[in-house]
């Protein structure tokens, strides 16, 4: 059975996801929606068991690493993967290094496999675009901002003839959030089977 891989990303109405390196809308934090990433990242799917020894992976592109906050590197309780072809050794901080995310996935696979359990992209952008496109089981948090930023990074369309919205996800709020003056709402797609 092949593994389930999941995506996490906050995107604005045009589907923006960045700009100059940041979230569009630096300098506002929405806390409760970094809660919910963190959760969602970081909490094994091995219910309840934190003796399990597992841990979940982040897989992210090099942009993606340097756009966290050098305190909050690496993410913790979290193996984290950063994708590169230029460096020779994972950045500081960092668990792994691959060249590319088929790399990733067969590291976690063969070398990481008795200790990952669910696999998360956090990004960037052609990350998010690879693993829209790659088959099997894709899953999808997206958290809607409903305002829009300046943005010069964008999500991929999510094709309704790819995926999905699920009507409800355990542990994803339904209702409506508001922080500092911006509305958001999760949501979570699902691949459908080709």
């Amino acid at each position: 059975m092949s593994r389930i891989l999941n995506a996490i990303v906050a995107v604005c109405p045009d589907l923006g996801i960045g700009n100059n390196g940041n979230l569009p809308w630096t300098p506002v934090r929405l806390s409760n929606e970094f809660k919910h990433f963190r959760r969602m990242t970081a909490t094994p799917s091995v219910t309840g068991n934190k003796h399990s020894g597992k841990q979940n992976v982040v897989i992210m592109g090099r942009k993606t690493w340097f756009s966290i906050p050098e305190k909050n590197r690496p993410l913790n309780n979290r193996i984290n993967i950063v994708l590169s072809r230029e460096y020779k050794a994972p950045p500081a901080g960092a668990h792994h290094l691959a060249p590319d995310f088929n790399s990733a996935l067969r590291l976690v696979d063969t070398q990481l496999a008795e200790e990952v359990d669910q696999v998360w992209v956090i990004g960037g952008s052609s990350l998010y675009k690879e693993l829209m496109e790659s088959l099997g089981t894709r899953r999808l948090f997206v958290t809607r901002i409903l305002k829009q930023f300046e943005c010069d990074t964008f999500l991929p369309e999510i094709s309704p003839d790819k995926y999905r919205l699920l009507p409800e996800f355990p542990g994803v709020p339904q209702e409506l959030q508001e922080e500092n003056g911006i509305q958001y709402r999760f949501e979570v797609y699902e691949s459908i089977e080709q």
